[in-house]
C-alpha cells in the first residue's frame, strides 16, 4: 500500500508542476485531464503526508522518552505519543478506504425514474412524496433537477416521474436509492382508521454521454404527437412530445415537458442512452455477483430497501438495519444521515472484501 501511496504522491506532485507551467491552460482537454486528476488525488495525498507526519511525531516522542530525564517534558511525550499513535490508526484506514477502486460512475449525473407499484392512488401520492424528497435534497447540495416525463393520475400523484439531477457527485450520493421504498400509513381515503401499505420503485441511472451508448439511427423509431395532460398553452395544440422506441430492447420513451420538440427530443435521447448504459451496467454487475453479494451498492430493484412508517414517524433503511424517528425531515430531502451511513457501509464490506482477497 505504501510503495502505491509513494507513487501517488510522485504524480501528485508532477502534476501540480505540469499545471504551474507557462500556456497549460491553453489546450483546454489537457488542463480538464489535469485538474481532475489534480482533485482526485488531492484528499489521498494530504491524508498520507498527515500520515507521514504523524509517524515522524511517534519517533520524535520516542526519541524524547529516551533522552528526557524531566518527569513534565516525559508526561506531554508520552501525550503527544498517543495521541499520534491514535491519528496513525485513523490515517490508514482512511487511506485504505481512500485507495478502494473508484466507481467510474462517481462523478456523473443521475437520471431518477420513479414509478408507483402496489397501493393504487396511494402509492401514486407516495411516489410524488419521494419525487419531492430527492428535488429538495438536490436543491440543499445545490444540484439542479430538470423534468423529463411525467405522468399524473388526477389526484396530485404520479404513476411514473422521470427527471434528471445535475451536480458534482450526483451518482456517488444517491446511487444507493435503486430499490422499493415501501410506506406505511392510513389513507386519507380510509374510512376505518386501517394502515396500508404501498410502494414505489426508485431507478437510480449515471447519465450516458455519447461515448458511452453508440445508438444506430435503424434500431430507433420517433414519433411526433400533441402533448396531454395538465401544461402550458402549447398542450394539445402543438405536435411536441416525441416518443421514441428502441427495437433491440423494446424501451419506450416519452417527453412532453418542454414546448419544443427538438428539446424533448433531446431530453427523450438522454433518457434512452441513460437506460441502455444502465441495461449493460446491470449485465457487467450480474456477472460480477458473488463479489457483490457483501456489498452494499446498486442493488436489485425488486429488493425492499427503505420503509416509511407514518404512525411511529419512522424510516427504517432494511440493507443496514438503521432507523431514525425523523420520518418528516427525511421527506423533506434530510437524507445525508442514512446516504453517509449506506457509503460507510459499503466501504466496510469492500475492504473486508479486500483483506479475505488478499489472504
Amino acid at each position: 500500500m505504501f510503495d502505491k501511496l509513494d507513487d501517488l504522491l510522485i504524480r501528485y506532485e508532477e502534476i501540480m508542476n505540469e499545471l504551474s507551467e507557462p500556456g497549460v491552460a491553453d489546450n483546454q482537454d489537457r488542463f480538464r485531464r489535469l485538474m481532475k486528476e489534480q482533485n482526485d488525488l488531492a484528499p489521498i495525498v494530504e491524508a498520507y503526508k498527515e500520515y507521514k507526519a504523524n509517524n515522524q511525531a511517534i519517533e520524535d516522542s520516542l526519541a524524547m522518552l529516551e533522552e528526557e530525564t524531566d518527569e513534565e517534558m516525559k508526561e506531554l511525550a508520552k501525550e503527544e505519543l498517543s495521541e499520534s499513535k491514535a491519528r496513525v490508526e485513523e490515517l490508514e484506514q482512511k487511506l485504505k478506504i481512500l485507495l478502494l477502486p473508484k466507481d467510474p460512475n462517481d462523478d456523473k449525473n443521475v437520471i431518477v425514474e420513479i414509478r408507483a407499484g402496489a397501493g393504487g392512488d396511494e402509492a401514486a401520492l407516495f411516489a410524488a412524496e419521494i419525487y419531492r424528497m430527492y428535488v429538495h435534497y438536490a436543491e440543499g447540495r445545490r444540484w439542479r433537477t430538470e423534468l423529463i416525463s411525467v405522468n399524473e393520475n388526477g389526484i396530485g400523484g404520479f404513476k411514473e416521474v422521470v427527471f434528471m439531477i445535475t451536480g458534482q457527485g450526483a451518482y456517488s450520493r444517491l446511487k444507493y436509492e435503486s430499490g422499493v421504498h415501501r410506506v406505511q400509513r392510513v389513507p386519507e381515503t380510509e374510512s376505518g382508521g386501517r394502515i396500508h401499505t404501498s410502494t414505489v420503485t426508485v431507478a437510480i441511472m449515471p447519465e450516458a454521454e455519447d461515448v458511452d451508448v453508440v445508438i444506430d439511427e435503424k434500431d430507433i423509431r420517433i414519433d411526433v404527437m400533441r402533448a396531454s395532460g395538465n401544461g402550458g398553452q402549447c398542450v394539445n395544440t402543438t405536435d411536441s412530445a416525441v416518443r421514441l422506441t428502441h427495437y433491440p430492447t423494446g424501451i419506450v420513451i416519452y417527453s412532453q415537458t418542454e414546448k419544443s420538440q427538438l428539446q424533448n427530443k433531446e431530453k427523450a435521447f438522454r433518457l434512452l442512452r441513460s437506460k441502455l448504459y444502465d441495461l449493460e451496467m446491470e449485465k457487467r454487475q450480474a456477472s460480477e455477483a458473488e463479489a457483490r453479494r457483501s456489498q452494499i451498492g446498486t442493488g436489485d430493484r425488486s429488493e425492499k430497501i427503505r420503509t416509511y412508517n407514518f404512525p411511529q414517524g419512522r424510516v427504517t433503511d432494511h440493507r443496514i438495519k438503521l432507523t431514525l424517528h425523523k420520518l418528516d425531515s427525511v421527506l423533506n430531502g434530510d437524507l445525508d444521515e442514512i446516504i453517509d451511513s449506506l457509503i460507510a457501509a459499503d466501504q466496510s464490506a469492500k475492504l473486508a472484501n479486500m483483506n479475505e482477497e488478499q489472504m
